[in-house]
């Protein structure tokens, strides 16, 4: 079975999350962005795995749904797609010192079962850990040992370090990060079979790094509110069950992973090199020239992704790993939709569209990637078609995101836009 997943998410419990990062919410986008297994995060808050333990039933093995009950019943695809499923997981923030250095690091663990997840949350208490006061709880604890932690409680755990490059809270980040997996997870590396490489790289980045040939590269939203699920994720042909998706990962098994849907990492908040203050964005080689020094203010710039990447590099630029990575760069829907009509992805009149084309075409992520382009344009009109059909050829406009703030994808050129605005377009059809 070909599914899609997306693990690493948040809870309301979270801060700075939405108040609609609970069950229902998370069940109603899941159908609206055609994922089928999705994360729970947050396993390590305690009311948050109450509430899922009275709103979930289990399904296949490690995995649950929720109740019918709790189905929110507005929801324009709700005849036409199946229950998705839910798997347990959540992140923990590490930050310690090691070999001199203070370590920020955030990891995710993925959990078979409550049983599991309650055996985890005792231990951290056991060590003095406030797991109550946020959803992803801060602890002074080595991720090698959390690792060894969470394989006490279950070795069937999947444990994996979480957006490997951001600069502040990752286990290769320039601001407290380490040089390799292993500096990181010594001897229980063995056990990292796969790593997150955020929305600020692809795997043909990563691929520059021969010592992450090791691991299967993975890719999740990390939501923070339901309606971000699924800007990046993973494509499975497999069992629908959490020993399959284990066995797929840890095996590398490229018949049943077959790879990651993906931002253009120039969108991502970290990509470039920067200083937010001072509107600085710049390439490695400009930051090198300025010594890692903001040319506004004298103070030290944020390093980036890409800068971060070539440091660690052992490979050209384009080089491809004797294990290719496939993977599928998406711009959200509602990105589309805003530069075609210019104005906010946020605004009504979007949302309203968004609908539409959910209604006529399906799940918002086979529309931008499976979708016959004649259809679309039949249904919903050229410009749509043409700018899905530019983004699944990569013929997009980029400026790249630095410092914490996002990068701007898009597909036509203010020029083209233009030319487009008098024409019969899309919102008219849709509308007709």
């Amino acid at each position: 079975m070909k599914f899609i997943g997306d693990f690493h998410i948040h809870s309301h419990y979270s801060r700075a999350t939405s108040k609609n990062l609970n069950a229902e919410y998370l069940d109603y986008w899941a159908r609206m962005k055609g994922i089928n297994v999705v994360g729970t995060g947050d396993i390590t808050h305690p009311k948050w795995i109450q509430e899922l333990k009275e709103k979930f039933v289990e399904a296949e093995e490690g995995l649950f749904r929720l109740q019918q009950k709790f189905v929110l019943e507005n929801n324009v695809l709700l005849d036409n797609t199946p229950f998705p499923r839910f798997m347990l997981t959540g992140e923990i923030s590490s930050i310690y010192k090691k070999n001199g250095k203070v370590r920020k690091i955030h990891n995710v663990v993925c959990a078979p079962d409550f049983v599991t997840v309650d055996k985890i949350q005792a231990r951290l208490v056991r060590l003095g850990a406030n797991i109550t006061s946020d959803g992803r709880p801060i602890l002074g604890l080595d991720s090698r040992n959390l690792l060894e932690l969470c394989l006490e409680a279950n070795e069937n755990i999947l444990f994996f370090p979480a957006h490997i490059w951001t600069p502040w809270f990752a286990v290769l980040g320039d601001k407290s990060g380490f040089d390799s997996i292993e500096e990181c997870f010594e001897d229980l590396t063995k056990h990292i079979h796969v790593v997150e490489t955020g929305l600020s790289s692809d795997p043909p980045m990563n691929e520059r790094c021969s010592f992450l040939d090791n691991y299967m590269l993975i890719s999740n939203s990390d939501a923070h509110s339901p309606e971000k699920l699924g800007r990046e994720a993973n494509l499975f042909d497999t069992e629908l069950s959490y020993p399959s998706i284990f066995s797929a990962w840890k095996k590398r098994d490229r018949n049943k992973f077959l790879g990651t849907l993906e931002f253009f990492p120039q969108e991502g908040k970290y990509h470039h090199d920067g200083h937010r203050k001072c509107n600085i964005s710049w390439t490695p080689e400009e930051t090198k020239k300025h010594k890692e020094i903001c040319s506004v203010c004298a103070k030290p710039i944020t390093v980036g992704v890409m800068n971060r990447v070539m440091q660690l590099a052992d490979r050209k630029n384009n080089h491809t790993s004797p294990i290719k990575h496939p993977f599928f760069s998406i711009i959200p829907l509602k990105e589309i939709l805003s530069e075609l009509k210019g104005v906010s992805p946020q605004a009504n009149k979007i949302t309203v569209l968004y609908l539409d084309v959910l209604k006529k075409l399906g799940p918002e992520l086979v529309v931008l990637r499976e979708t016959p382009l004649e259809e679309i344009k039949k249904s919903c009109g050229e410009e749509l078609g043409e700018a899905i059909k530019r983004m699944r050829n990569g013929k997009v406009h980029v400026v790249p995101g630095y410092d914490g703030e996002y990068g701007r994808i898009t597909v036509f050129a203010p020029a083209e836009l233009s030319r487009l605005g008098p024409q019969a377009s899309l919102f008219d059809e849709i509308h007709a």
